[in-house]
């Protein structure tokens, strides 16, 4: 059974920084695209940064290009997202996506229960 758990939402104030975490369990991770996704409140989905299986292809939604970083440790199952410069409008849920092969962009199959990152002072 495919598990996503992620970790490391909070509040924080705007300019600061929060990494999040995605643990995986029950596929070969290093074989899949992953993916971060985002929930504002009261708005709809919005993609924020995707990577494949090998790590390579990473891509950012454009309000969010020079502030987070994404990476990936296959070795250790666990996907990253390294958030800095944090803005009140980064508040969200934030989701860990599994994709359908090895290449980002071509559907996410399985999504973790979410963390909740509030930028806020």
């Amino acid at each position: 059974e495919v598990q996503l758990v992620e970790s490391g939402g909070g509040l924080v104030q705007p300019g600061g920084s929060l990494r999040l975490s995605c643990a995986a369990s029950g596929f070969t991770f290093s074989s899949y695209a992953m993916s971060w996704v985002r929930q504002a409140p009261g708005k709809g989905l919005e993609w924020v940064s995707g990577m494949h299986g090998n790590g390579g292809s990473l891509s950012y939604e454009d309000s969010v290009k020079g502030r987070f970083t994404m990476s990936r440790d296959n070795a250790k199952n666990t996907l990253y997202l390294q958030m800095n410069s944090l803005k009140p409008e980064d508040t969200a849920v934030y989701y860990c996506t599994k994709g359908i092969h090895m290449y980002w962009g071509g559907g996410m199959d399985s999504w973790g229960k979410g963390t909740l990152v509030t930028v806020s002072s």
